[in-house]
């Protein structure tokens, strides 16, 4: 890598990475190392909360949905020890108000998975007002639509009746819909 990419990134390169799907945050750290940061990775809100605690990161991304809790709880920790830190949160589910509720309690910008390392990047180093380029391969509107419904079921605790009231959607148009597999 050249230096002058590296060069961007200001003295400090720590980078706290912070998910449970391992073999994901295994593929960014080696995808960030490459790019001249210097990941530490966490695997729960519990070790993220402690790495930021101990040794504050420059830079930190952080999993929404994580096995032990919440990943904003990561945020807020880093946050209060190191207010200068440049934080991206991730998450499967692109919702609006988990959007809101992240960029309000501190984080830099916020990203849909699949996120790659340079999407990742480019929010990372995001000058503070302008925008991030748009993603190379942003999701299908069918994809994002299916996601909605995915998360709704999901928060609905699986219940299709639920669902399909506060989807305003028939319950049988439901069913079909999460027995197909998930658009592209």
């Amino acid at each position: 890598m050249a230096d002058s990419e590296q060069a961007d990134l200001g003295e400090d390169r720590s980078l706290l990475l912070v998910d449970d799907d391992e073999p994901f945050l295994r593929r960014l750290a080696r995808a960030m190392e490459k790019r001249g940061f210097e990941p530490e990775l966490a695997g729960s809100v519990a070790a993220g909360r402690a790495i930021a605690t101990a040794r504050p990161p420059a830079y930190a991304v952080i999993d929404l949905r994580l096995e032990d809790g919440n990943g904003l709880d990561v945020v807020e920790t880093l946050r209060e020890r190191r207010p200068d830190s440049r934080i991206v949160v991730l998450t499967g589910y692109g919702a609006i108000a988990t959007a809101v509720a992240a960029v309000k309690i501190g984080a830099t910008d916020y990203l849909s998975k699949p996120a790659d390392a340079n999407d990742i990047t480019n929010a990372l180093l995001a000058n503070g007002d302008a925008l991030p380029p748009p993603p190379e391969n942003p999701m299908s509107a069918d994809r994002v639509r299916w996601e909605h419904i995915q998360r709704v079921y999901e928060l609905c605790d699986r219940n299709v009746s639920e669902t399909a009231r506060r989807l305003n959607m028939h319950r049988r148009t439901l069913q079909r819909i999460l027995a197909k597999r998930s658009p592209r």
